[in-house]
């Protein structure tokens, strides 16, 4: 608790004292005070309970005043300023300082509420580093993070935050990634390795050239996107916030109607119409929905965050939630990304290592997977390539690589389409496993093919089944891959529709169309795209909800996508999706049972059944409930 919540604690504790001292004085004293004038008791009576009054709700009264000066008279606050003076005209002394008092607590609990969802958010906002240790004359210097430039060498010791993107030049340790990731095991780091800020030291001492500024650095980037969370509404949040605006107005001159209206036409007491009136007042007051609903998907925002997931705005939370469609990118998405050579077909005219070796020399400044995978390869069974012999290599987008060695032989390494258009035919020879074909070709003639397999990740089929089991109905996949290894996948994966053989930009037409397709549907379908983050950042920005899969540290995705899940685990999609579905349910039900409640309680408190106290309870005690429903969001486990 804060020192706001504790100073507005002891104010609430101080007015209950005062208010029950004051009830008994006035009850000892109650025959003496018959023998003063009316007005004179009244007086004596507004006086005793103002001081317990103004105790706890004078910050009520100067925000009811700042507001009506500023040109913004509905809200809480005049509502509760209108009720109890007018409970204090009526000589409802006892029952107008409770109302402020029972208000205050509303409000306190609502204060709490909000500081423990925020917390959930901002505990990332512990990752931003207070300093960093720079090296000067053999001893360590802590300067801000901000004055640190790219290919300075800074030093963290065991326990320390890494302040900065960057490379380790010396030392190895374990490094806690669990502020990222939302992952407690921790991950070995050694020399060479690239390493992000916002990780922890665990052990040993690290140099590290710094890669990226603080304002470009992953920790400054999840910063500023948790800061600008709440600046993206959901509709619920959007409708609630219009909703009150039109509401207040309309319930003011409601109780106007119900204060003069009855007593004009039914010739009955002015003074009784007028009570109902401000009872009808303190059951209106939108609190409930106003912070409740916010609250849901605040809490929602945090209960993400905890599992490593981290959400731009409830927008995007409310999108994901009523989605049936997704569409995957498949290498780094539903596959990790690893390629590796499984297979070596030649057409008997070239052994498999010249075949390889034109591959690899053709990818020799190639750093796609693919291209890597080969050259991996070719290295392992001792081969060295000698960039001399290459005179020329020319990248042909979206279809390989042309290669001119020296001495005049040109080669082509890459997809069907590459041979189609030199009109060469591909070897007879089928593949034996799929994977992606990498052809090698002369000008005249294909040589053969290498076959390079990626590996499916071990939670992919796991997560696309719990995602149709939350209502997703279309699980599609785009590759670049050919047929028969996207139809594999696809297969081994449970996904309902693939398109393969397509070039990067074909992937944005393709989602494009399929939303399209949704929509024409139905207006309101959702579409998500989840993609690597790197290559996907046009689809992640176009979907209605782009996920950016294991983007710890990629600039693009967390740029780009909606939802950063800070690891490549897909079930983590599944998982906030449950908790975008949870967060809309709470909601829902907070709508629901506010309105419910106080529309109930609005009838009888015009029909003169419902009280002063009861119209406390529902106000304060709807909002404590609502509040309370919220909070649930907090403690979501999977």
């Amino acid at each position: 608790m804060n020192k706001k919540q504790k100073r507005t604690l002891r104010n609430i504790i101080i007015s209950i004292i005062l208010m029950v001292i004051i009830s008994i004085i006035f009850k000892v004293i109650e025959g003496p005070l018959e023998e003063l004038p009316g007005y004179a008791v009244r007086l004596i009576k507004t006086a005793a309970y103002l001081v317990p009054y103004l105790i706890v709700g004078l910050k009520v009264l100067k925000k009811a005043g700042r507001n009506i000066l500023n040109g913004r008279v509905f809200d809480e606050n005049f509502l509760m300023t209108l009720a109890t003076i007018g409970a204090f005209a009526l000589g409802e002394y006892t029952e107008a300082a409770a109302v402020m008092i029972f208000y205050q607590i509303g409000e306190l609990f609502e204060n709490i509420a909000v500081n423990k969802s925020r917390t959930a958010i901002t505990s990332l906002v512990k990752l931003r580093p207070d300093y960093a240790n720079i090296e000067k004359d053999g001893e360590l210097e802590k300067v801000d993070p901000e004055e640190v430039k790219v290919d300075d060498v800074i030093v963290v010791l065991a326990g320390e935050k890494i302040p900065l993107d960057g490379v380790i030049i010396e030392g190895e340790s374990f490094v806690n990634t669990s502020a990222l990731t939302g992952e407690s095991v921790p991950r070995r780091v050694t020399e060479g390795e690239e390493i992000l800020s916002g990780c922890i030291n665990e052990q040993g001492r690290l140099r590290i050239k710094v890669t990226k500024e603080f304002g470009e650095s992953t920790v400054a980037k999840i910063l500023d996107m948790v800061e600008n969370a709440s600046t993206r509404k959901s509709r619920q949040e959007s409708f609630i916030t219009r909703f009150a605006k039109f509401y207040t107005p309309f319930v003011v001159f409601a109780a106007v109607i119900v204060a003069f209206l009855p007593p004009l036409i039914l010739g009955q007491s002015f003074t009784m119409w007028i009570g109902r009136a401000l009872i009808f007042l303190v059951i209106s007051c939108p609190c409930a929905l106003v912070i409740s609903v916010p609250l849901s998907f605040f809490g929602g925002i945090g209960a993400a965050s905890n599992h490593g997931i981290l959400v731009k705005g409830s927008n995007y939370l409310e999108a994901i939630a009523k989605a049936d469609t997704i569409v995957f990118d498949k290498t780094g998405t539903l596959t990790k990304g690893v390629f590796a050579v499984n297979e070596i077909v030649t057409d008997d005219e070239i052994s498999e290592d010249e075949l390889l070796s034109l591959a690899a020399y053709a990818e020799s400044y190639s750093n796609h997977p693919i291209g890597i995978s080969i050259k991996e390869e070719f290295e392992k069974r001792g081969g060295v390539i000698d960039n001399e012999k290459i005179k020329n290599s020319n990248e042909i987008a979206g279809k390989g690589i042309e290669l001119t060695l020296i001495g005049g032989n040109i080669v082509y390494v890459g997809n069907k389409k590459l041979l189609s258009d030199m009109g060469v035919k591909p070897v007879e020879k089928k593949p034996n496993s799929y994977g992606t074909v990498v052809y090698v070709a002369k000008k005249e003639k294909c040589l053969g093919f290498i076959t390079i397999s990626d590996t499916v990740k071990e939670d992919a089929k796991a997560a696309i089944e719990r995602l149709k089991s939350q209502g997703i109905t279309n699980a599609v996949m785009l590759t670049g891959d050919r047929k028969e290894t996207a139809d594999a996948v696809s297969g081994e994966l449970g996904i309902d529709t693939v398109y393969s053989e397509l070039l990067p930009a074909d992937k944005l037409t393709k989602l494009e169309a399929i939303m399209k397709e949704e929509k024409d549907k139905d207006k309101e379908a959702k579409v998500i795209f989840v993609g690597d983050g790197i290559n996907d950042a046009p689809s992640l920005i176009r979907a209605d909800v782009g996920v950016a899969m294991g983007a710890l540290g990629q600039d693009a995705a967390i740029e780009a996508a909606d939802i950063v899940l800070m690891d490549d685990n897909p079930k983590k999609i599944a998982t906030v999706n449950t908790i975008g579905k949870k967060t809309l349910r709470i909601v829902l039900e907070n709508i629901v049972f506010a309105l419910g409640v106080k529309l109930i309680a609005m009838v009888l408190g015009v029909l003169g059944i419902a009280g002063m106290w009861f119209a406390v309870f529902a106000d304060v005690g709807v909002s404590v409930i609502a509040i309370l429903n919220s909070m649930r969001m907090l403690r979501f486990r999977e």
